[in-house]
């Protein structure tokens, strides 16, 4: 019985073959380079997002207060 959305070993492999096959040796250190810059800067901006937010709350508790 094949269970959806369980991946075992052998499908990880057969993954990782498939990208190596798609986009060649050289250019997956390039691609994950790539994803590590683009979840470095949506960590910044969730970030600064949540500080943003920090700010307005305090400044509403002063008016409040």
């Amino acid at each position: 019985m094949i269970l959806l959305g369980m991946v075992g070993p052998w499908q990880w492999v057969l993954i990782v073959l498939a990208i190596v096959l798609l986009f060649g040796g050289k250019k997956i250190p390039e691609l994950m380079r790539g994803i590590g810059q683009g979840m470095s800067e949506f960590k910044k901006a969730t970030k600064k997002e949540e500080d943003v937010e920090d700010k307005e709350d305090l400044s509403e508790n002063k008016d409040k207060a």
